[in-house]
């Protein structure tokens, strides 16, 4: 018991976050655009087109083992900065106790970035979230459809050109005068303790 108390305790030292940073600028210099700091994680800013390489990277790699996608989110900078997407992996490895943020820049034109559902299964969810809410598509997922939203609904309400209101009351979503009737109907079950 003493023996793997003592496993689970300590852990061994990795890399520290700048000789992370420099080795993915090793690897793949033409992919990294920026890399900046912010309280406790770097990020890393990259093309997309190799995303799934440079995760693999992070993933595989002895020294680094990034083997836990703690969140992948999108961000959409809509007349502020191109490309107008980004799509961001908050990154840690058990193993090492190491963060890092990868941001991969997604085109307005064409959103498209690879599924890194092979790699980290968890990321399944967070995909749909981002093409649910951004209209990003991740290329190779494995069930890539709405989660959050009806699957008729139109427009992506994370977009910063959604209105604000929603759709006007002549083109609501059809099934919602469905949900009011139900709400109406279930109204009498209503607690209110």
């Amino acid at each position: 018991m003493a023996i793997v108390l003592r496993k689970v305790l300590s852990y061994e030292k990795g890399l520290e976050p700048p000789e992370i940073v420099e080795r993915i600028k090793e690897k793949f210099p033409e992919e990294v655009i920026e890399v900046t700091e912010s309280k406790d994680r770097i990020s890393v800013t990259v093309k997309s087109g190799r995303i799934i390489d440079i995760c693999r990277y992070l993933h595989d790699d002895p020294f680094l083992l990034f083997d836990h996608l703690q969140d992948l989110t999108a961000v959409d900078y809509l007349k502020k900065k191109e490309p107008r997407f980004e799509v961001i992996y908050n990154l840690y490895s058990i193993r090492y106790r190491n963060k890092i943020r990868l941001k991969a820049q997604v085109p307005e034109e064409n959103p498209r970035i690879r599924s890194a559902v092979p790699l980290w299964a968890g990321a399944n969810w967070h995909e749909r979230e981002c093409f649910d809410m951004f209209g990003i598509v991740f290329k190779g997922h494995p069930d890539l459809r709405r989660i959050l939203l009806p699957e008729d609904w139109e427009g992506h309400p994370l977009r910063k050109d959604y209105p604000l209101k929603g759709p006007e009351p002549e083109n609501d979503w059809p099934g919602y005068i469905e949900v009011l009737n139900k709400a109406k109907e279930l109204k009498e079950f209503e607690w209110e303790g």
